[in-house]
């Protein structure tokens, strides 16, 4: 994982800020994708999904904004329905979700220190990457020794994609797992013990 100095920045005042607020997160996004599968971030956002009530996210706003946090009311005001604090840190754009349910608060309690980050475990990125249809990156993910099959497809069936689930080895022969048009089961069912 490779970031530049910019967005090192970033992560490092977006680390101190949740830190003293004492909630509890991880990064999500292309950090995480990029602590996981390597790569260098350079652009976009960073995303963050924080543990939080939602009257919590004016103070988030408020001490933001104390410690170098570009923050404007009006976008403050147009994401309120979202449950997203969206800051500025220098020109990195910051999110920070409100993890509003049961969902997002696994994904906290899994989260993984990687890199010296803490970031959405693989499992739980997987499931974000396919989301955003990424099957690259899910299929690079479950090749991770670290991956654990049961733990995604448990996922996937509790939030209503029990048709998603990735197949073992001996189920996977001849389908395409990911409906990408890939049937190739040697990356998509790799580390088949779970």
């Amino acid at each position: 994982m490779d970031l530049s100095p910019r967005y090192s920045r970033a992560i490092a005042a977006i680390d101190e800020l949740l830190m003293k607020l004492r909630l509890e997160w991880t990064f999500v996004g292309s950090i995480a994708r990029a602590a996981w599968l390597g790569g260098v971030v350079e652009g976009g956002s960073i995303d963050v999904v924080a543990l939080m009530k939602p009257e919590q996210k004016n103070q988030v706003a408020m001490m933001a904004s104390n410690r170098g946090f570009h923050v404007d009311r009006e976008e403050i005001d147009q994401s309120e329905e979202l449950d997203l604090v969206p800051l500025h840190f220098d020109d990195v754009r910051v999110h920070v979700l409100v993890a509003s349910n049961a969902l997002y608060a696994k994904m906290i309690g899994a989260a993984r220190t990687v890199n010296g980050l803490r970031v959405a475990a693989p499992e739980d990125l997987a499931l974000l990457l396919m989301l955003s249809e990424d099957a690259a990156g899910v299929r690079e993910l479950m090749s991770k020794p670290e991956f654990d099959r049961k733990r995604y497809n448990e996922i996937l069936i509790s939030i209503g994609l029990g048709g998603r689930v990735i197949p073992t080895l001996s189920e996977a022969k001849g389908r395409d797992p990911l409906g990408d048009g890939d049937s190739s089961p040697s990356d998509a069912a790799r580390n088949d013990t779970r």
